[in-house]
């Protein structure tokens, strides 16, 4: 049972590698701007690759054309994804926005983002940008994006509030952040719904839509902006117990 606890665009160089942990860091390890939000009661697993399994593999299941279309994914929309590594949903975002369309590729390693600008020009790609993130604030320009996809990553992240709220202006006006995980405890690669639920809820999300989906091995989860976004001061966060 979850209860709520009162706590206080291709680029250049990039700069920041990536970074993982076993479990929670120690609040002395915090970057010192998230020290204002609570810290999360939760495993947050190592980040042992950008891929989370073949590419081959999930386009031959179609995992990437499923959650497009259930995310209502058309020509000419602006779509973040955060997470990217080497684009397995970015170039097939870049496909389906088109030409009026725009892709932002986001990713904390340096390395992936590299192999990802590649590819984009291999590909020929005008419609994808390419920016480092970090682990606390996804780095995303305000009112710029109808969808923001966090696919198999957000469990992974190690400051969910602060990355969370810093999300928050990216959004354009009726903007939603698509998020697709597995519900399995955090330490093992996933994030149960309820956790999940608690967490957006707690920064001021309100849950839009939440599918259980077999055939993309997890679950398809839809959020937008509630009524108002809390201080990070307020911002209550959820036990994992």
């Amino acid at each position: 049972m979850l209860r709520r606890l009162a706590v206080g665009m291709v680029g250049g160089a990039f700069a920041l590698a990536l970074t993982g942990c076993d479990a929670i860091a120690p609040s002395s390890d915090r970057p010192a701007s998230a020290i204002e939000f609570p810290m999360p009661d939760r495993e947050v697993p190592e980040v042992v690759s950008n891929q989370f399994s073949n590419e081959d593999a999930r386009e031959e299941r179609g995992e990437a054309q499923a959650v497009m279309d259930m995310a209502e994914i058309t020509d000419g929309m602006t779509v973040a994804d955060i997470g990217a590594g080497e684009g397995y949903y970015t170039v097939r975002l870049a496909q389906r926005v088109g030409t009026d369309g725009r892709v932002l590729a986001q990713d904390i390693s340096r390395e992936a983002l590299q192999r990802l600008g590649r590819r984009v020009e291999r590909e020929r790609l005008e419609n994808i940008s390419i920016k480092l993130g970090e682990p606390d604030d996804p780095q995303l320009p305000a009112d710029s994006f109808d969808r923001i996809f966090l696919v198999h990553m957000y469990h992974e992240v190690t400051e969910p509030y602060a990355f969370l709220w810093r999300m928050w202006p990216a959004l354009a006006e009726g903007g939603q952040i698509v998020v697709v995980d597995v519900d399995r405890p955090t330490g093992r690669h996933g994030i149960p719904p309820a956790l999940l639920f608690c967490e957006f809820e707690a920064v001021g999300y309100k849950l839009v839509e939440f599918v259980e989906r077999p055939d993309l091995r997890g679950y398809f989860t839809r959020f937008e902006r509630g009524a108002e976004r809390p201080e990070p001061q307020d911002i209550k966060a959820c036990t994992n117990s």
